[in-house]
C-alpha cells in the first residue's frame, strides 16, 4: 500500500544517511558494526537519485533545474576544501558529493531528452549529426560519472528509472540485472567466509536494489510544499557531513 510522500521517505533516508558516515569518528563505532551500517544505507543514494528523475519530470525548466544541482555540487565542493585545509593535519578529508553526481545523471536525461517536458528523444532527433552529437554526449557523461560519488551505480540507476518510468516490472527487472552486474563485479573470494563477508558488506553497492520497498511505499506525492522541505536535502547532506568530520577533531 503507497502511504508516504517524498518528504517523509526523505527524512527517514537522511536519518540512514548519518549511519553511514558516523562510523568516521574514530573509535565511536565498532568495527564489527562499520559494514552492517553499510549494508543499511545502500538504499539511500539511489533513492534521492529517483527523486532527480522525479525532479527532471516535473519541473518547469529541466536546464534550470540542472543547473541548480552544479550549482550545490559547487557549494559542497567549496565547503570541502575549506574543511580539507583544516582538516588536513588531522588526515581527515572529505570528498563526497552526491550533488555532482545527480546533475551529471540529470545532464545525461537532458542530453538525451532535452529541456522540452512534452517532446521526447525520438521525436526531436532528425539528423545523423544530431545523434552523433548526444551519444558523444551520453560517453562524455558516463565517463565524468567514474570520477564521481557513486557514478558507476546512479548513472545507469537514473537511466532505467526514467526509460521504465511506466513499465515498473521491467524497470524493476532492470534494476535487479543491475544488481547482478555490480555483485559479479564487486565479488571478490578471500580466504574464510567471515573475511568474504565483510569485503562484500563493505563493497555492498549491489544492494542498492534494497530501495524498492521505499519505492512501493512512495505514494507519487511531494509532501509539504516549503522552502525548507524543498532544500532540506541540499543543507542537511553537507552540513551532517562536516559537523560530523569537525566531531571527528576531538577524537583524533
Amino acid at each position: 500500500m503507497k502511504r508516504f510522500n517524498s518528504f517523509q521517505i526523505k527524512c527517514f533516508m537522511a536519518f540512514l544517511m548519518v549511519f553511514d558516515h558516523i562510523p568516521h569518528i574514530p573509535g565511536l563505532v565498532p568495527s564489527a558494526l562499520e559494514g552492517a551500517f553499510h549494508v543499511l544505507t545502500r538504499c539511500v543514494a539511489v533513492w534521492f537519485a529517483y527523486l532527480a528523475v522525479e525532479g527532471f519530470l516535473h519541473t518547469k525548466s529541466r536546464l534550470r533545474y540542472n543547473a541548480r544541482l552544479f550549482l550545490w555540487a559547487g557549494f559542497m565542493a567549496v565547503g570541502n576544501l575549506i574543511y580539507n585545509k583544516i582538516g588536513a593535519p588531522y588526515h581527515l578529508s572529505i570528498h563526497n558529493n552526491i550533488f555532482l553526481t545527480l546533475a551529471l545523471g540529470v545532464l545525461l536525461l537532458n542530453i538525451l531528452v532535452g529541456d522540452n517536458p512534452v517532446t521526447e528523444w525520438g521525436n526531436r532527433i532528425r539528423s545523423n549529426r544530431e545523434w552523433a552529437l548526444r551519444i558523444l554526449g551520453t560517453l562524455l557523461v558516463f565517463a565524468a560519472g567514474l570520477f564521481t560519488e557513486g557514478g558507476v551505480l546512479l548513472l545507469p540507476f537514473i537511466l532505467i528509472t526514467y526509460l521504465g518510468r511506466k513499465r515498473i516490472r521491467l524497470r524493476n527487472a532492470c534494476y535487479f540485472l543491475l544488481s547482478a552486474a555490480l555483485f559479479l563485479l564487486l565479488f571478490q573470494p578471500y580466504d574464510t567466509p567471515e573475511e568474504t563477508l565483510q569485503m562484500l558488506a563493505m563493497n555492498s553497492e549491489f544492494l542498492f536494489i534494497t530501495v524498492l520497498p521505499a519505492l512501493s511505499l512512495y505514494d507519487g506525492t511531494r509532501g509539504p510544499n516549503t522552502s525548507l522541505c524543498k532544500y532540506f536535502f541540499y543543507l542537511f547532506y553537507p552540513l551532517h557531513l562536516w559537523v560530523i568530520g569537525i566531531i571527528a577533531f576531538w577524537f583524533v
